[in-house]
């Protein structure tokens, strides 16, 4: 509510120079075309329905992409999402060895706080989500700031000389990163795990550690060999690799699944919908019904946002939507890698946010985090973050090659 209070506040100001940006246009150019998908949708009412887990989410981009425009503000936002990390981990540890309830619901969309004892599915660690591998998503994004600001703290540490305010807050960062790697692990997230992983990967390339490159490599690869290499190699491997990895990377911890449930089935069935409507799609959140339909079970998605949206609002929406993602992220990585003005003791928390957008666009290919209304708020706070700050460094880079 006050992030969205925030928005409006610096559109009522700020509404001329706001609309000025090219990528602006983009989002509402997206937006005419999702109110004519949702005009021509199956289920026209469900469809503006799903407006709203976009359209104020576009708002609030281009709202807030104006009024972050630093790297000392990126800063700031991980610090804050660090330490809120830390209870909502903790009731995820409470939840599942200690079988904590909470039930808190007002307005459902002010306060919905729902703690399921034992997890969400059971076993597995969903702390306030309603998912497990939603919970992994959020983690994923606190984990990725924590290695982030912990590799920052060490470089102020050498500078400084060792103050004891940076060891304090490399004791912390250090236990919050752990924290959040091991609650990664008990969601039993595949797509999670995966994200951990190429977190990891990430920022030892960045850093140069091609020690660590090479170990993580390696472990990955076992775990993999475990779970997908032939039996008399797999088998030897599977002595050393605990069953909770490889039996959940190849589904044998859950070898009855029904075959509506599994990706693939869900993913030809959307792109079906989007060649029988390629223009402008069945509507939004019609693809619940039509999949019920066919294949008589209840599903939110068909994991994943890129198939969803073609179903949904049709190829010409999907593309746009797309192009503006990949926008983003490729002009972060220019302003990162090319740019001057952003200094060099900078650029690492500005790296971890290019890193947390690729990790979202990853999870979503094989998910879809639409519809929390809480990560997806996260989601496109970190999304205007590096628009911001894409913005603010090439209008500087433009101001001194003038003045030059």
């Amino acid at each position: 509510m006050s992030i969205m209070l925030a928005v409006l506040v610096t559109w009522t100001r700020q509404y001329r120079s706001i609309i000025r940006r090219p990528i602006n246009w983009g989002f509402a150019l997206l937006s005419f075309l999702l109110f004519i998908s949702a005009c021509f949708a199956n289920d026209k009412t469900a469809a503006f329905v799903g407006l709203f887990n976009l359209l104020p989410f576009f708002l609030l981009f281009t709202g807030l992409g104006f009024l972050i425009q630093t790297t000392a503000q990126l800063r700031h936002i991980a610090w804050i999402l660090v330490f809120g990390s830390v209870p909502v981990v903790v009731m995820g540890f409470g939840q599942l060895f200690f079988g904590w309830n909470l039930q808190i619901q007002v307005l459902w969309i002010l306060l919905d706080w729902t703690i399921a004892p034992g997890g969400s599915p059971p076993g597995r660690m969903a702390a306030l989500f309603m998912h497990a591998n939603i919970f992994a998503a959020y983690l994923a994004i606190a984990f990725t700031l924590g290695i982030g600001l912990l590799l920052e703290q060490w470089q102020v540490r050498r500078r400084a000389q060792g103050e004891y305010n940076s060891l304090a807050l490399i004791i912390f960062l250090t236990l919050s990163v752990i924290a959040d790697f091991a609650a990664l692990i008990l969601t039993n997230s595949r797509n999670g795990w995966a994200i951990a992983i190429i977190a990891c990967l990430a920022f030892a390339l960045y850093q140069g550690w091609r020690l660590l490159v090479g170990g993580v490599a390696a472990v990955v690869t076992t775990v993999l060999l475990s779970a997908f290499a032939p039996p008399p190699l797999a088998q030897v491997l599977r002595q050393i690799v605990p069953a909770f990895f490889w039996a959940r990377l190849n589904d044998q911890m859950y070898p009855d699944r029904p075959l509506a449930l599994m990706r693939k089935t869900q993913w030809q069935f959307a792109w079906s919908l989007t060649q029988q409507r390629p223009w402008t799609g069945w509507g939004l959140r019609n693809f619940t019904d039509l999949y019920k339909a066919q294949m008589n079970i209840d599903l939110g998605h068909p994991h994943n946002l890129f198939l969803m949206f073609s179903a949904e609002t049709g190829l010409p929406s999907t593309f746009l939507f797309f192009g503006l993602l990949s926008w983003i992220l490729f002009a972060g990585s220019q302003s990162l890698w090319k740019s001057n003005n952003i200094n060099q003791q900078d650029k690492l928390i500005f790296f971890s946010y290019l890193v947390v957008f690729g990790e979202w666009l990853l999870f979503n290919t094989v998910d879809v985090t639409l519809f929390d209304f809480r990560l997806n708020t996260l989601s496109w706070v970190v999304m205007a973050a590096i628009a911001g700050n894409i913005y603010y460094y090439n209008q500087h880079q433009k101001i001194v090659k003038e003045d030059n």
